[in-house]
């Protein structure tokens, strides 16, 4: 089978931070509690996970902000025929973005 098949500790643990990500639902939260919730929880991953090189924790942040980040914001309301909706509304207000009608969004991208 080969290399494929193994997994390092630092796979492990992105995988686990990811998941937490999304089990906790921290993406619903404002951008502060979001980098909050990192900073505790890259603590924990820090203790759970001790054979992690500084290199490596500073990667799994990295990885962990550019997660709980993402480039086109979190819901339905968001999609690239509405973009210029969503996009310079600032983070903590986006979810309050209307949601818009599929086909006049499609209709005016064309």
């Amino acid at each position: 089978m080969g290399n494929q098949d193994r997994t390092t500790q630092f796979d492990r643990a992105r995988d686990e931070l990811c998941s937490h990500v999304v089990r906790c639902e921290v993406l619903e939260a404002d951008m502060d509690d979001r980098l909050t919730w990192l900073e505790e929880t890259m603590d924990y991953m820090g203790e759970r996970y001790p054979d992690l090189t500084e290199l490596e924790l500073a990667q799994l942040e990295l990885i962990g902000r550019r997660f709980v980040q993402p480039a086109i914001p979190h819901g339905a309301h968001a999609h690239a025929a509405n973009r210029d909706r969503w996009e310079d509304v600032p983070e903590g207000e986006r979810q309050e973005v209307p949601e818009a009608e599929p086909e006049a969004d499609l209709a005016g991208a064309a």
